[in-house]
């Protein structure tokens, strides 16, 4: 779990994760909080490991987290998502039958409500091919506070690119994983809770998803599909993160690779094509 000046949804959430009955470790990452998060969760739950990453890292900081796990499966949380009772144990029956099992993505359960996070239909319809040896469809991407990892997958294929930080950093490690033979799924019988916290900025995330979009594009995806990332900048958003974009370029251009030729391929089905 990760978190960043939220302490009263991180008590909240570690709560509901010390109550399972699979008893999991758990592993805090507390991103530099400047509210008290880690001495609060230091004095309630004593049994949990905080690690003060001393910054904000972003999604970067699961990566820390991930190194200091010593179990083969490792289930991410943010600070306000908890998984249900039973998924856990289920979850890892599902790695232990199938080794190229490399991430699994639960449903989502939004609010007091319990309703369904619409992004569920999204990933059960995609168009991928399905691998019936596998429990779910097939994703080329993964929902980073409802999914549960293989520590070697994730850890070999680099965990998170600390300047992403967050919103859509799991595109890139996900074809990452895929390119490196993982499979990666969505298991309806998983469940997640998620009762969103107050305390985001909106308009910000935005524009760090568009400015990760041009990342990952510009270091992952044929040139015509990077030059086609510029119709972005139609958007107040997509004008307002072109420049962090273009700061980065120098990066992102040493850090570029062609994909596999069938993790492309995916993603071309996922973009509408045929």
């Amino acid at each position: 779990m990760i978190t960043w000046n939220r302490r009263d949804e991180v008590l909240k959430t570690l709560g509901e994760m010390s109550r399972l009955p699979e008893r999991p470790s758990i592993v805090l990452v507390d991103n530099g909080s400047a509210d008290g998060t880690a001495e609060a969760v230091a004095a309630r739950f004593s049994s949990a490991l905080v690690v003060r990453a001393g910054r904000n890292m972003g999604a970067a900081a699961r990566t820390v987290g991930a190194r200091r796990v010593v179990a083969p499966y490792i289930a991410l949380c943010d600070d306000d998502t908890w998984w249900e009772p039973g998924s856990l144990r289920r979850v890892a029956d599902l790695f232990d039958a199938q080794r190229r099992l490399a991430v699994v993505t639960a449903r989502v359960l939004v609010g007091e409500e319990q309703r369904e996070d619409p992004i569920c239909d999204v990933l059960t319809r995609n168009s991928l091919p399905r691998d019936e040896a596998m429990p779910g469809p097939s994703l080329l991407g993964f929902l980073a506070g409802a999914s549960v990892v293989r520590r070697s997958a994730f850890l070999e294929s680099g965990g998170y690119e600390e300047r992403l930080h967050v919103g859509g950093e799991e595109a890139l490690l996900a074809v990452d994983i895929a390119s490196r033979g993982g499979w990666i799924c969505f298991v309806p019988e998983l469940t997640v809770h998620h009762h969103p916290s107050p305390n985001r900025d909106v308009v910000d995330r935005r524009a760090t998803i568009i400015r990760n979009a041009l990342w990952f594009a510009w270091m992952r995806r044929p040139v015509r599909v990077a030059f086609e990332t510029l119709g972005s900048l139609r958007s107040p958003a997509g004008r307002r993160a072109i420049a962090a974009a273009l700061r980065g370029l120098p990066w992102a251009l040493r850090n570029r690779r062609a994909l596999p030729a069938d993790v492309e391929r995916g993603l071309y089905l996922l973009e509408g094509g045929r």
